[in-house]
């Protein structure tokens, strides 16, 4: 080997720090993914099971809105019941129209009980199960879907 062959010094070292920090680098992404891979995977939902308050707070004859929960809060003379106020056809917030509900997006219309009027919403609104808790306040379940026609009375 002659000195021709050889790199300058200077090349060298700058090379050697190149390839320092590529295996510093690597090193570095492999224990972040190690880590990582520790911690575990969880979605941290709010609970599809929540309380809305004491019966008190919902007048006779009136229909309350929880626009945080896109729900619908009846309380008739049968009783209480609970319909979702997200529409089946693109997921809109339908508005209390009438004797029932309109989509304000697609022109979608539902009956007082949440069936289907006008297109083109494929299905009626949901009814979600309604119960009272120990501590005297009503209970939603939005896991648990009932018929139209359960009521609770409180």
């Amino acid at each position: 080997m002659t000195k021709k062959d050889v790199l300058p010094d200077p090349v060298r070292r700058s090379m050697f720090a190149i390839g320092c920090i590529a295996v510093g680098a690597a090193t570095a992404g492999f224990l972040a993914a190690t880590f990582r891979f520790l911690v575990p995977n969880v979605l941290y939902e709010p609970s599809r099971r929540f309380d809305i308050g004491p019966p008190s707070d919902f007048p006779p004859g009136a229909v309350t809105f929880l626009p945080d929960r896109r729900l619908y809060v009846f309380n008739g003379p049968d009783g209480f019941y609970a319909i979702s106020s997200i529409c089946t056809h693109l997921g809109c917030n339908v508005k209390r129209g009438g004797p029932g509900f309109e989509c304000p997006c697609h022109g979608s219309r539902f009956d007082e009980n949440g069936q289907v009027a006008q297109g083109p919403a494929p299905k009626a609104l949901a009814w979600y199960a309604l119960s009272l808790s120990p501590h005297a306040q009503l209970v939603v379940d939005l896991d648990q879907q009932v018929s139209p026609e359960f009521r609770l009375r409180a």
